[in-house]
């Protein structure tokens, strides 16, 4: 069995991970309370998924190999394209994620997904500041303001979120030069009272997950387990043995 990919928590639906075996892919579901026993192996290529077929790949590159990896065109625009993509011709919003403690970072998406997407990031809160004809315009827009406002927040950045609140003076001040149209507020219900172990694991009782982060409890230490890095291992169900090394309190 291999893990071959995941879905994020969105619109009331659980996170899960994507495992394959034989070309068929199942979903194993990760709803709080759930209980996860997988033993991560050896790591390569996930492949190709189209449904629930899988096609392996030997390759070691992992998560993917150059083969299988593809590259999104709008990942790094700044408004200075040919609208190559259909999505771009569509109404696009642009907005302001908040990630705790204080942490605003600016993004555009679709107007009709913007909700998914600030979900899918793990956004503790965030705002719609402009809404414009299409994707070209909004990356503009965008790359403008990422002169001052980060337009990119990685994971590790993101872990403290788990159990920080959001400075309200920090949020504040970052929307104090911009007219809001609508306002979001998410809680992902992980109620933790300190800042879980990073670590690659596929063992213990699911807590939650926010955005591609899936945080396990396991033998009195809590996990923060980005799951893109699961994706490509070799994984056992039940293993034997599977302690793993406690924190000391884990860190702050």
């Amino acid at each position: 069995m291999q893990i071959v990919g995941y879905d994020r928590r969105v619109d009331g639906e659980p996170a899960a991970l994507r495992v394959a075996s034989d070309g068929h892919v199942e979903r194993t579901l990760l709803s709080p309370g759930d209980r996860l026993d997988l033993g991560l192996g050896s790591r390569h290529c996930a492949g190709s998924v189209a449904g629930e077929t899988h096609r392996a790949c030997s390759h070691p590159d992992a998560p993917y190999c150059s083969r299988h990896t593809s590259t999104w065109p709008c990942a790094r625009c700044t408004g200075n394209c040919a609208m190559p993509v259909e999505d771009c011709h569509e109404e696009h919003a642009i907005y302001l994620a908040g990630f705790a403690p204080d942490i605003v970072k600016v993004g555009v998406t679709k107007h009709w997904r913007l909700a998914t997407r600030l979900e899918e990031q793990g956004a503790d809160r965030a705002v719609h500041v402009r809404t414009v004809e299409n994707g070209r315009k909004a990356r503009a827009i965008e790359a403008e303001l990422a002169t001052g406002i980060t337009d990119r927040v990685r994971v590790p950045r993101k872990v403290p979120s788990l159990y920080r609140t959001f400075d309200d003076a920090a949020w504040d001040a970052a929307l104090a030069d911009f007219d809001v149209i609508e306002r979001f507020d998410f809680d992902y219900d992980l109620a933790l009272d300190r800042q879980p172990v990073r670590e690659t694991v596929a063992i213990g009782d699911v807590v939650g997950t926010k955005g591609r982060l899936l945080v396990l409890a396991h033998r009195g230490t809590t996990y923060a387990v980005d799951m893109r890095d699961l994706v490509g291992h070799e994984v056992t169900e039940n293993p034997a043995g599977s302690d793993l090394q406690s924190s000391l309190g884990a860190y702050q």
